[in-house]
């Protein structure tokens, strides 16, 4: 599945939309930077609250299909310019990470 559909599936807000068309393969939920910079798999939908530049970066590094920032947290000005600038895709929702990887383990 796309971006696109995962975010209407599970009904996402878009921050930045990024390559909404990018496949999602998976996902990771995690909030601990270095930890998720080695271990999500490129094409994870990725859950985190952190919304700040250091995420954008390891969204990159670990060439995750989008984060979704979970718990409305917000994504800060520094990290929504880097994100347009590198076209990754982040999107919120008032739910939690486990509510979330819920419904896309039943999607994909």
């Amino acid at each position: 599945m796309t971006v696109r559909e995962l975010t209407e599936k599970l009904e996402l807000n878009i921050l930045v939309e990024g390559d909404i068309d990018r496949e999602v393969t998976g996902g990771y939920c995690g909030d601990l930077l270095s930890w998720v910079m080695g271990r999500a798999q490129g094409g994870d939908c990725w859950f985190t609250v952190m919304g700040n530049i250091n995420a954008i970066a390891v969204s990159v590094l670990a060439d995750c299909a989008c984060i979704v920032l979970c718990e409305n947290a917000t994504l800060d000005d520094d990290a929504k310019n880097r994100a347009e600038m590198q076209g990754v895709c982040v999107l919120s929702s008032e739910e939690n990470a486990y509510t979330l990887a819920n419904k896309l383990g039943e999607t994909i």
